[in-house]
């Protein structure tokens, strides 16, 4: 019903960034980042959730595993 994008880039709040449903049931959400790596996850209904299209996975510094991208 809802998703969301939190990381490092909007300090990990789920109610920053929420995604739009699209037509064929695909999230989507566009918006600009800087250079170089970042870790993210999704927020489906309130439960974190890895991205199983990431670029890699990565820890935190709570050791919990995240999604990875990188920015060129």
């Amino acid at each position: 019903r809802r998703v969301t994008l939190m990381g490092d880039f909007n300090d990990w709040d789920p109610a920053a960034h929420p995604m739009k449903r699209q037509p064929d049931g695909a999230w989507t959400l566009q918006m600009q980042i800087s250079h170089g790596p970042h870790h993210y996850m999704f927020c489906i209904d309130g439960a974190p959730a890895l991205d199983p299209r990431a670029q890699g996975v990565a820890r935190n510094e709570r050791n919990e595993k995240v999604s990875l991208i990188t920015v060129s």
